[in-house]
């Protein structure tokens, strides 16, 4: 008997992505005989109407509101409403692009390992000059510390990944994402899953390709919020961050510190020695992902730029987070 599947899509406002998403998803879910759940969180750019209009063509598809308006909590309700029955769990971002055949490959990869979650590679893609240097940063170490999702090295177990699938009844067995998560909710998932027991392997079957921020202000708050989140799952679960993670915590720090140049020039040098490497390591990532373009002079500097903010907002983000824990009433 083949595999039973719910395919969960949350969206805010997706209109420009979900019809065309919806038609791709639609041949994968009659080959698998699964179910399409679009769970949205407010959206006021017609998503909803795109939506409806294909459920109303296919049986397959479902819509259902998400009042939380946040990711983790339409996964949640998507699995309460439509994961009885079901072995596999989903999860597609609207603004994702997927290859042929993906969902079928994530479940082939989970029948055969057995595994509790199914995580993939991401290759980030940019169109616009910025958003091509956040990519070229996000898919290269200076912007992820060699995270092997980002890196593309799959095909074995990994401690965490980019959400993919999840065997339903492990997702329930450990309570689903915590909802009190904005941010960080899959690397928080992961946690419990392990210690439950489940493996997480990251496949090199199949993958997805991600479109990041394309400006300064949306990339700062998406990496505060990451670090915000991170903070949290430390605080959470007495985790020993990695030496990766650990390093951008010295960031907010050193830029603090480079306020006292005002009585002497040598509180200056971390921030000269930071800024210069990310320029240094900028270029060098450009060189390797366009070596066959000849990057412009001013693209690689902008990498490095890139990776600045990302640094600053994720050691921003985990500080006030961690700062801000004694006076907050709700537990973390």
């Amino acid at each position: 008997m083949s595999a039973r599947v719910v395919i969960v899509v949350p969206t805010l406002n997706e209109s420009r992505h979900i019809g065309d998403l919806l038609d791709r998803l639609l041949l994968e879910a009659d080959v698998l005989d699964a179910r399409i759940v679009v769970a949205d969180g407010g959206s006021t750019d017609g998503t909803p109407d795109i939506v409806k209009g294909r459920a109303e063509a296919s049986t397959r598809i479902f819509f259902i509101h998400n009042s939380r308006r946040i990711q983790s909590a339409a996964i949640n309700l998507a699995v309460r409403q439509f994961g009885d029955g079901m072995d596999y769990l989903i999860r597609i971002d609207a603004h994702g692009a997927y290859p042929e055949a993906y969902c079928r490959q994530l479940v082939a990869e989970a029948d055969r390992r057995q595994a509790g979650s199914v995580v993939v590679p991401m290759n980030t893609v940019g169109q616009a000059a910025f958003q091509s240097a956040v990519a070229t940063a996000q898919n290269s170490p200076i912007g992820t510390g060699g995270s092997e999702h980002r890196m593309g090295k799959g095909g074995h177990e990994v401690e965490h990944g980019h959400h993919a699938l999840m065997r339903v009844d492990a997702f329930r067995a450990v309570g689903g994402y915590d909802e009190s998560f904005r941010c960080n909710e899959d690397a928080e998932l992961d946690f419990r899953l392990r210690a439950a027991g489940h493996t997480i392997w990251l496949t090199d079957r199949t993958g997805m390709t991600y479109y990041p921020r394309s400006t300064m202000s949306g990339l700062f708050r998406q990496y505060f919020g990451y670090g915000g989140g991170r903070a949290a799952n430390i605080l959470k679960h007495r985790m020993r961050p990695r030496l990766r993670q650990m390093a951008p915590l010295a960031i907010l720090p050193v830029v603090l510190l480079a306020a006292l140049s005002i009585w002497h020039w040598i509180f200056l040098i971390p921030l000269l020695a930071w800024g210069v490497g990310c320029i240094a390591l900028g270029m060098a990532a450009a060189k390797k992902h366009y070596p066959e373009y000849g990057v412009p002079l001013w693209f690689a500097p902008l990498v490095g730029w890139a990776a600045m903010i990302m640094h600053f907002a994720w050691s921003s983000g985990f500080w006030l987070h961690v700062l801000a824990r004694p006076f907050r009433r709700e537990p973390v």
